[in-house]
C-alpha cells in the first residue's frame, strides 16, 4: 500500500488526466444536486485531503457548516490544514459514523462505496441525515465502455454496481432516490483518454455541464450520481 503522504498527493491531485477529469466533473455533477439547498449542516463521508470541503468553502460561503470525515487520519490532517478553522473534521468509518442520529441536512459520500459494504455505509448514511434530508451518493459506472475496458485491461478487482442496484440498496437503508446524474461523460476509452490535448481539457473544464448527462447519453459517464431523500421513520 502506498503511504499515507502518496495517497493524499494522489487525491489532492487537480491536474490533467482521467482521474482529475473525473473528480472535476463529479464535483460539478454534486454541485447541479446542491443547488437546492439554501445551507444547513452538511457532513462529507470519506472526505480525503478536503477538496471538496475547501471547494464548498469557497463555493457556496457561509451557506454550510460543513463536517468531514475519514477513516485514514493522515486524510483527516491534510484535511484540517486546507480548511483551517472553516470546518470541522473527525476521523470515523462510513460503516460506524461517530456521529448522533440526525445530526446532518445533508450528507455526501462520494468515491466511497466502491470499498465498502454497501448496505451497513447506507444505513448509517441514513442515521445519521434528519428525516427529509439530502443524501448523495456516487459509484462507478460498471455499464460505461470506459469502464469495462479500463477493469479489462488493468483488472482493478473493483466492484461497483448498477444505478439500478444501487437505488434498490438505498430504498432498503430508508434513502429515497429522487434523481440520478451520470458524470464524467465520454466516448474515450484507456488508453486513448490519455492522448486527450490541453486544448480538449481546458474545453471540458471551461464548460463542465458537457460532462454530465441524463437518461441514455449519461451510459456513457464514467461515474454516477444518486440524490436521495431520507425518509420519514426509524432506520
Amino acid at each position: 500500500m502506498p503511504a499515507p503522504g502518496t495517497l493524499v498527493a494522489h487525491y489532492a491531485d487537480t491536474g490533467r488526466g482521467p482521474a482529475a477529469r473525473c473528480r472535476r466533473s463529479q464535483v460539478h455533477a454534486v454541485d447541479q444536486v446542491l443547488l437546492g439547498l439554501d445551507g444547513g449542516t452538511l457532513l462529507d463521508v470519506g472526505c480525503g485531503p478536503g477538496m471538496m470541503v475547501r471547494h464548498l468553502l469557497d463555493d457556496r460561503p457561509g451557506d454550510f457548516a460543513v463536517t468531514g470525515c475519514d477513516r485514514s487520519a493522515a486524510m483527516v490532517d491534510a484535511a484540517r490544514r486546507r480548511a483551517g478553522d472553516e470546518a470541522s473534521f473527525s476521523v470515523g468509518d462510513i460503516e460506524d459514523l461517530p456521529f448522533a442520529d440526525g445530526s446532518f441536512d445533508a450528507a455526501l459520500a462520494m468515491s466511497v462505496l466502491e470499498y465498502v459494504d454497501v448496505g451497513p455505509a447506507l444505513r448509517e448514511l441514513a442515521r445519521v441525515v434528519r428525516p427529509g434530508g439530502l443524501a448523495v451518493v456516487t459509484m462507478l459506472n460498471p455499464h460505461s465502455p470506459y469502464r469495462l475496458v479500463e477493469w479489462a485491461l488493468r483488472r482493478t478487482g473493483i466492484e461497483a454496481l448498477a444505478p439500478r442496484r444501487l437505488r434498490h440498496e438505498l430504498w432498503r437503508a430508508g434513502l429515497q432516490p429522487v434523481d440520478t446524474l451520470f458524470y464524467d461523460v465520454t466516448l474515450l476509452v484507456p488508453p486513448f483518454d490519455r492522448l486527450v490535448t490541453a486544448k480538449s481539457d481546458r474545453r471540458r473544464r471551461a464548460n463542465p455541464e458537457t460532462t454530465v448527462a441524463r437518461g441514455a447519453v449519461g451510459r456513457l459517464g464514467t461515474g454516477y450520481l444518486i440524490a436521495t431523500r431520507r425518509v420519514a421513520g426509524p432506520i
